[in-house]
């Protein structure tokens, strides 16, 4: 199934996040809160204000930073997404 969001939503996975010790050792399943950072899986067209559509600030494969309690949590064909407007993009994660 594909999503295909309205207006300003965007459709985020969230990036698994890997917890290692000092000494490298990888600790699976460790983190007590989910991670922050996801990729953006789709866009919508953004929002329309006073008959203008504004443009988006991200784009699909971009990696942001959000909100832990923002958007709404799916989960579809067994994977999980979050849906979230555009405000609730806090930052993009440049590599």
């Amino acid at each position: 199934m594909k999503l295909k969001p309205l207006f300003d939503n965007i459709v985020l996975k969230r990036v698994n996040a890997e917890v290692t010790t000092a000494s490298g050792i990888l600790l699976a399943g460790a983190e007590k809160e989910k991670p922050q950072v996801a990729e953006v899986v789709a866009v919508g067209a953004g929002a329309v204000v006073d008959g203008k559509t504004l443009p988006m600030q991200v784009s699909v494969g971009d990696k942001v930073i959000f909100p832990q309690y923002a958007g709404n949590q799916f989960r579809i064909d067994g994977v999980d997404l979050i849906v979230v407007t555009q405000k609730d993009i806090l930052a993009k994660i440049e590599e």
